[in-house]
């Protein structure tokens, strides 16, 4: 294949269909192509967007089949051919270059085994590979984080080692002795240089069409603008060239976009601030820059699709509705119609982003309710792993902020007690996918994720006096003063069960959180050795409340009155549960509450032979759900013996952490007596009996 075949399989022409317009000339292909190509239209800004699926079934593995049969354990990289192929750097236990076709078909392009070898396709081996980046002749470039080396895939499939020794590092130089530390973003310049994020080095490296290695910009962790040898980044992870040449940067942990000149000088994208006041970016990992200039980033903390304009205006394309909200966006790349392709890889799915259909398309997003759990043999996170520990807290609980406001947010994972100090144990064998996955250091929130759990409330990487514990695995950052500022886990990092994680701090319990960024999901459902639960759940109060949220309080011959002129009233419930061993004063929340109507005799009304379970705490609701689901005066405290309340408000729904609100309308029945029962249930299964019937006149 010469090169101006190369050229022209990469952007999805023939020769012959080119040959039938312009007359091909040796030598000048690049300037042939261009100027078969239409003017590009200008890109609109704020444009209707919707989130489709292009592969993917959410449900982790490896399976080459087509679209949504396709299986991706941590779908990562993405570059886009001319011909419409996806390549996608399927790291995690994969570590595989896959491709989609354009029929949505799924194979694979090269890699084999966990390791670090060149050679052709499926015998060359990579290990976490992340970005990716095509040039003009059809290479592929793979930032290959765990061999710390940048990989190029031929047009033929044959795989070599562009640069990089294979040892995290930091070394200029030719392409075999350099080094770099994770490489996770990797863009290529027209004129054949090959840019790198090279992210634990916080630094900006470019590969010359020669194979030497050079530091564009970039040194010690930090955030300055300025000339190269003084600009500083945080863990930047991906690149995007524009069409002067200039080089954007997403700098994670700083929340920013970069500009980097070709001389490198750094400056900072200025972005119009929130509503609130805030930086709409909280950690970008993924982006794309259109022909004229205008940005389009993924978060994967907020799991948005921004676009960005030059002047700092910003727009959320995706990610407002919780059905087009991704998990992890890691890569994007463009098609010649301005639509969006990128990477969840904490949902197993690659998407497109495109203008919205008159009839929208029915969105898949997220990781599959069918993705099994991590195994993880009914171990606790503490010494001893096979035993009981208390259990403290569980998902959905209203929390307080600790000012004044008892109903700010809801816990999303399962609390265990322990000893301030003790160590916190993996609970499953794991490899971080997650480009930042450490965070908070020093503070009462500190906490690392490991693939799908994250260890919360401990010191991480280090002991009981803030010692480093696993330095190879958690790499302290030390500032400018010499001490350390954090601890920095890197993305393709393995763990095994019992492997020690840290040690608690002064939180005095281990908050294991389940499951794919914005998709958290029950983590009782693990299973815990020696974890039980008899006791059911206890009933304290049942109200109806008015459209002032003023409960009704009027009683006939012991019934409550209610008149079928309401608009509509809100059932209210004050419940709590408990589990076998717990303190007596231990008050934990309920996993799913309903209720139904009964006749004066006791019997169902049609519609309500089952109870209508509204809330059911099987995943985690959004924090701006809190006061749907739960009524005034609740609020709970981490710790004490103070009363904690929780008072759901069963005719609003959530479900699938999914949530929507609702009233009860008396008009829907006849005047009359009737019984309002409510089922107030625990995860094990236990049921309230006691407190559950409230006796109703209809008037």
């Amino acid at each position: 294949m010469n090169r101006t075949t190369w050229i022209l399989a990469a952007i999805g022409l023939t020769a012959a269909a080119l040959a039938a317009t312009f007359v091909i000339e040796p030598g000048a292909p690049r300037a042939l192509l261009n100027a078969a190509k239409p003017a590009p239209t200008p890109t609109a800004f704020g444009w209707n967007a919707q989130l489709e699926l292009i592969a993917g079934d959410g449900v982790r593995g490896l399976r080459n089949a087509t679209a949504a049969q396709a299986r991706f354990a941590d779908p990562y990289g993405l570059a886009r051919s001319g011909n419409g192929t996806l390549y996608v750097a399927d790291g995690g236990d994969n570590n595989l270059i896959r491709l989609i076709r354009a029929d949505g078909s799924v194979a694979t392009v090269a890699g084999s085994i966990e390791g670090f070898a060149d050679g052709a396709g499926t015998k060359a081996a990579f290990n976490t590979p992340s970005g990716l980046a095509l040039d003009s002749f059809g290479n592929l470039y793979v930032a290959d984080t765990g061999n710390h080396a940048i990989r190029k895939i031929s047009p033929q499939g044959l795989v070599s080692t562009l640069a990089g020794s294979g040892v995290a590092g930091y070394r200029d130089g030719p392409g075999a002795q350099a080094q770099f530390n994770g490489p996770i973003g990797v863009a290529v310049s027209q004129a054949g240089r090959v840019f790198v994020a090279d992210t634990y080095n916080d630094r900006i490296r470019v590969i010359e069409p020669d194979g030497s290695v050079g530091t564009l910009a970039g040194g010690a962790p930090g955030n300055s603008d300025g000339a190269a040898a003084i600009a500083r980044f945080d863990t930047p992870t991906a690149l995007a060239i524009d069409a002067q040449g200039i080089v954007w940067v997403a700098d994670t942990r700083n929340r920013a976009i970069r500009r980097v000149e070709p001389d490198g000088d750094v400056s900072t994208l200025n972005l119009l601030p929130t509503v609130e006041g805030d930086n709409p970016l909280s950690r970008p990992t993924a982006l794309a820059i259109t022909h004229d200039g205008l940005m389009y980033v993924g978060d994967m903390s907020t799991g948005l699709v921004l676009q960005i304009r030059a002047d700092g205006n910003w727009v959320a394309l995706t990610g407002n509705a919780q059905e087009q909200r991704l998990s992890l966006p890691a890569a994007m790349t463009l098609d010649a119609e301005g639509a969006i392709y990128l990477t969840d890889a904490g949902s197993y799915r690659v998407h497109r982003v495109a203008a919205a259909a008159a009839q929208p398309i029915v969105t898949v997003a997220g990781p599959s309710p069918l993705d099994p759990l991590p195994f993880t043999a009914g171990r606790w996170p503490l010494h001893p792993q096979d035993a009981w520990h208390e259990v403290v807290g569980t998902l959905g609980e209203v929390r307080g902020d600790g000012r004044g406001e008892s109903r700010h947010h809801l816990h999303g994972g399962f609390d265990i007690r322990g000893d301030i100090g003790q160590q916190v144990l993996a609970i499953a064998d794991a490899k971080t996918s997650n480009p930042s996955s450490a965070w908070g250091y020093g503070s009462l929130g500190e906490g690392a994720s490991l693939d799908t759990i994250s260890y919360i409330h401990m010191r991480v990487g280090r002991n009981g006096k803030g010692e480093p514990i696993d330095p190879a695995r958690f790499q302290p950052i030390v500032g400018d003063d010499g001490k350390t500022e954090r601890m920095r886990l890197r993305r393709g990092t393995r763990f095994k069960a019992g492997d020690v994680l840290g040690t608690i701090n002064p939180m005095a319990h281990v908050h294991l959180a389940l499951g794919s960024n914005g998709y958290e999901r029950n983590a009782v459902t693990l299973g815990f050795t020696g974890y039980a639960d008899h006791y059911p759940p206890r009933i304290e109060r049942i109200q109806l409340l008015d459209s002032l949220e003023q409960p009704l309080a009027q009683k006939e011959q012991g019934r409550l009155v209610v008149s079928r002129g309401q608009p509509g009233v809100q059932i209210v419930v004050e419940a709590w549960d408990q589990v076998d061993d717990n303190l007596a004063r231990r008050r934990l929340g309920l996993y799913t509450l309903g209720y139904q109507w009964l006749d004066a005799a006791g019997k169902p009304l049609p519609g309500y032979e089952q109870p209508r379970m509204n809330i059911e705490f099987d995943r985690k609701p959004p924090d701006d759900a809190t006061k749907v689901l739960y009524a005034a005066d609740s609020g709970i405290t981490v710790h004490g013996s103070a009363i904690t309340r929780f008072r759901y408000v069963l005719t609003n729904t959530v479900r699938n952490g999914k949530v929507a609100t609702g009233l009860w309308l008396p008009s829907e029945l006849p005047a009359g007596d009737y019984t309002l029962r409510i089922s107030a249930r625990d995860y094990s299964g236990n049921e309230a009996s006691a407190g559950r019937d409230l006796a109703i006149r209809l008037r």
